[in-house]
């Protein structure tokens, strides 16, 4: 096998040949162009507090000691913001040697500020999954904005799966970039390709929107279904500056429109902590395909899920926020993002997840 993140067809390989297994047949559409997305079971645990394994341990165990309550989700259950509930998933791996894996958010997950990540038996880091293993997953959610209503078998997050050396350099990245442009616009490349905000849109003055401090439940099974005014404040400027506040959650947009190649994945990383007091990633991935054919091909811009920290920080047009992390893919997808499958964000500017009308 050829290194670099694998594709929709490999991963339907490991499928085929049992190192990825379930607890109840595979749905449709679950395997995307680069990543599985995985399943809630039909169980959850309130825990105390967030957890790693250890070495050594597993989630089992840690589970008898952390444990408050345990949730039956079959008929729907809501999870309430603040807590922290564990949640085993359908699927098992059992890699094979020379393969990890990395999970993230599903796009439409981090624009809800829950924060959700994969935890492993043994593990001593969120999202990865070391070389060869063999065991479950679960998915640790903490709803930090708004409280959810969560059913066996939704899909909260993906995962993929690397063989071997898969991160593009920057004199590689720079050179794909004159090939054929990743950026509309200057690139700027260093550890990865920067990005920075838009608060100078080309028409009108809304920028973003803040979530609101008191909402009602969000049932992540409905989509285009609630009004934005009851869970949004709208944020506008004319001087393209705002101010963060802390503890507040932002939905915000990307000055410039990214393009993933067909033959490439890519992953969004915090920029530097010493730009400023705030954090911008909670969904990562992105797939072959996204902005590839948006209009004129020019791009998707990239929605930022921003939460500010200690103090209030004045956010300005053009400063440089995160950055994408190129990898090469270990073969071309079947299906492309917002070519062959249905793809929410494809050629998006400013939108917030799909449970939103509008």
């Amino acid at each position: 096998m050829k290194n670099g993140v694998l594709s929709d067809t490999q991963i339907s390989d490991l499928i085929e040949g049992g190192a990825i297994t379930a607890s109840r047949p595979f749905d449709a559409g679950q395997v995307q162009p680069a990543s599985l997305d995985l399943r809630l079971s039909h169980r959850a645990y309130r825990v105390r507090a967030s957890f790693l394994a250890g070495r050594g341990q597993t989630v089992r165990a840690r589970l008898d000691q952390f444990t408050m309550h345990e949730i039956d989700l079959s008929d729907g259950a809501v999870l309430e913001k603040g807590c922290v509930y564990v949640v085993p998933v359908m699927e098992h791996l059992s890699l094979p040697a020379g393969m990890t894996a990395a999970a993230s958010a599903k796009s439409s997950i981090g624009r809800l500020d829950m924060l959700t990540r994969i935890i492993t038996d043994n593990g001593v880091e969120f999202d990865r999954v070391p070389d060869g293993y063999d065991g479950p997953l679960f998915v640790e959610i903490c709803p930090r904005s708004f409280s959810v209503l969560v059913r066996p078998g939704l899909m909260l997050n993906q995962i993929i799966f690397r063989h071997g050396k898969t991160f593009i350099n920057d004199d590689d990245l720079t050179a794909l970039h004159a090939k054929t442009p990743i950026v509309n616009g200057p690139a700027v490349i260093s550890d990865g390709l920067g990005f920075s905000v838009d608060l100078k849109p080309q028409d009108g003055d809304l920028v973003g929107y803040r979530a609101k401090p008191h909402t009602g439940v969000i049932d992540l099974s409905q989509i285009g279904h609630y009004d934005p005014a009851d869970f949004w404040e709208e944020v506008r400027t004319t001087d393209g500056r705002i101010i963060l506040d802390p503890g507040a959650f932002y939905i915000l947009v990307s000055r410039e429109a990214i393009a993933i190649p067909p033959d490439c994945a890519a992953e969004m990383a915090p920029y530097l902590a010493m730009v400023g007091e705030f954090r911008v990633h909670y969904a990562g991935f992105f797939d072959p395909g996204f902005g590839w054919d948006s209009a004129g091909g020019s791009g998707s811009r990239g929605v930022l899920e921003v939460r500010c920290h200690e103090a209030p920080f004045v956010l300005e047009h053009g400063q440089i926020v995160g950055r994408l992390v190129y990898e090469h893919m270990s073969q071309t997808p079947a299906a492309l993002y917002g070519q062959d499958i249905k793809s929410n964000y494809q050629g998006q500017g400013l939108k917030l997840s799909k449970h939103f009308k509008g």
